[in-house]
């Protein structure tokens, strides 16, 4: 199982949801698709239509970024980070 670490941003939206998780899946589609079953909702707040990960959210897997097909070994790391920007 990946060791997915969520924003404490992201986490306020589910109230009661833990910070890290034990999700399962081959790519991250199939982690958001666990974590999803997990915490209901969230994969709206992590993806856009298409699906496509939203513009605002970067996904890493064992320290690389990460698209929705890219592979997820079993004891990977995987961070999610809302993007920081501004002027």
């Amino acid at each position: 199982m990946a060791d997915v670490h969520l924003p404490r941003s992201l986490v306020a939206l589910f109230p009661g949801a833990p910070r890290r998780l034990a999700a399962t899946g081959a790519t991250v589609a199939e982690v958001i698709a666990d974590l999803d079953a997990q915490v209901p909702g969230i994969r709206n707040r992590l993806l856009d239509a298409g699906p496509v990960i939203r513009t605002h959210i970067n996904v890493f897997v064992a320290g690389e970024r990460a698209t929705l097909t890219t592979p997820v070994p079993s004891d990977a790391v995987v961070h999610v980070v809302p993007a920081v920007s501004g002027g």
